[in-house]
């Protein structure tokens, strides 16, 4: 007993705490962006993510390993990408288009609406004080909001396999469609390298932070709204 106590004393709580909110919300970010794939494409016509089981909430359906390594680490990552077979689709490169963008947007509206709940809640602590849970609270919304403008952003970048290249892919010529497309196979290898040497840093926070100031100006009337309930 007295062992597991030293052991227990000697953890950092509060450093797991925090690493466990940012795994959580990860999750849900990833998760929503493929399950929004696979609606996105069932709705165009396109079963096959449904017969694969991704139009499932649960994470072990969608998650790669180093995506989501890499997701909790720096911000941006991904998911096993939803298998979509655009021949069911009545125009396939638009259809395509379409299926991709709903990740990304789902991120987006995710990310506002978590800004209006961090909103609310600031003025709740700042009115009544911050406590665990509403500590815990926020922290939690505070990663909701920028792990998914993150990873939105980053998905738009229009180089295969993101989904930004199948919006290009749109306007391409069925043979360039064809070269186009035949780059995802050594696409997430150039992103990597892009990526490790820090060549995509400045656009990627750039655009970050100017859309979590956006967002977070948007929803400020959430914050008054909240403060004239309470005084």
């Amino acid at each position: 007993m007295g062992m597991f106590s030293q052991l227990a004393q000697g953890v950092d709580w509060t450093s797991l705490g925090a690493m466990v909110l940012r795994i959580a919300a990860v999750l849900v970010c990833l998760v929503v962006h493929e399950v929004c794939h696979g609606l996105a494409a069932y709705r165009l016509g396109d079963p096959t993510a449904k017969q694969s089981h991704r139009l499932s909430l649960n994470p072990i359906h969608h998650l790669d390993p180093f995506g989501l390594l890499m997701m909790v680490v720096v911000g941006f990552g991904w998911a096993k990408p939803v298998p979509v077979d655009p021949r069911y689709f009545r125009h396939p490169k638009q259809g395509m288009a379409l299926t991709a963008l709903a990740g990304p947007v789902s991120n987006f509206v995710l990310a506002y609406l978590s800004a209006i709940v961090y909103s609310a809640l600031y003025a709740v602590a700042a009115v009544r004080g911050e406590g665990t849970a509403l500590s815990l609270a926020l922290e939690f919304f505070a990663l909701m909001l920028t792990l998914n403008i993150g990873l939105g952003i980053f998905n738009l970048i229009p180089f295969p396999p993101l989904d930004g290249s199948k919006v290009v892919a749109m306007f391409l010529t069925d043979r360039n469609y064809i070269r186009w497309m035949q780059l995802e196979r050594y696409g997430m290898i150039v992103l990597m390298a892009l990526l490790w040497f820090g060549f995509l840093d400045g656009f990627l926070m750039t655009a970050r932070n100017w859309m979590l100031e956006g967002m977070l100006q948007g929803s400020a009337f959430a914050y008054r709204g909240m403060l004239s309930l309470l005084l």
